[in-house]
């Protein structure tokens, strides 16, 4: 891949973004109950947090950097084998996204990582500004996660760039407050996660946060059974969020990176 179409690849997660954030201004899937203002700024701090985290944890670890040393070393699955170029993506990106449907569960099964997952499903509404709303100690867990999986497949650098390019515009995608045609979304969410599947995710109801946990591939909660068509109060009607938040609380920053020590 060349400078050029590492630069485009890297720069489709923002094109995405701003796609959806306009689709939302125009033409809203639901009414948001407390707006852009304050949730949007919540969602950009914590933003700002996280990449600050990434930064300073590059020092020690990253993802490029992870990827770099197992193939200096000659370690992981794809440096132990011969496989054609479109194999070895093919595989890396199924791969990873099964590690990051596997985080996902984990973050909702084990009480110490739902402490901070739950920064994200304490958003009152869902729109874009949602699918950046992560705690920074969120963000650690999951940088030391994915470069353990780079290592253990043995994942080409530029490979892996691509695919958290192509995993963050998923989240922008299935994270914005837009409607698909239910036509066109029947066919899409059998090969990737939609806004109205992922929506069912950030319900209130318990045993349907436990469902769709598919960050990008919607084939992985097919697979294991965790797949939820929609909410039992219909898509319309679904509250979001955290049922003992449903207040102005979660969408300050303040409180927010606090909750995981509440």
């Amino acid at each position: 891949m060349g400078d050029a179409g590492t630069k485009l690849v890297m720069l489709m997660p923002a094109i995405i973004f701003l796609l959806v954030a306009l689709v939302e201004i125009i033409r809203p899937r639901r009414a948001l109950r407390f707006g852009r203002l304050r949730r949007w700024t919540t969602g950009l701090i914590l933003f700002a947090g996280n990449r600050a985290t990434a930064w300073l944890l590059a020092w020690i670890i990253a993802i490029p950097a992870a990827a770099f040393w197992a193939e200096k070393s000659a370690i992981g699955l794809f440096n132990q084998i011969a496989l054609p170029i479109w194999a070895e993506i093919l595989g890396t990106f199924l791969l990873l996204d099964f590690a990051m449907w596997l985080q996902h569960l984990l973050t909702h099964k084990l009480p110490l990582l739902w402490r901070l997952h739950k920064v994200h499903h304490a958003d009152p509404d869902i729109d874009i500004s949602t699918a950046i709303r992560f705690h920074p100690a969120e963000i650690a867990f999951s940088i030391f996660w994915k470069s353990g999986w780079v290592i253990l497949l043995g994942v080409a650098a530029p490979i892996a760039l691509a695919f958290e390019a192509w995993l963050a515009a998923n989240a922008a995608f299935n994270h914005g407050n837009i409607e698909l045609p239910r036509r066109l979304d029947r066919i899409v969410r059998r090969f990737l996660v939609t806004p109205d599947m992922h929506l069912v995710h950030h319900s209130t109801a318990l045993p349907e946060q436990q469902s769709n946990y598919g960050f990008a591939l919607s084939i992985w909660d097919r697979l294991f059974k965790t797949y939820l068509a929609q909410s039992a109060k219909g898509r319309d009607q679904q509250p979001i969020g955290l049922t003992e938040m449903q207040d102005e609380r979660p969408t300050r920053p303040g409180f927010s990176l606090k909750l995981p020590l509440t």
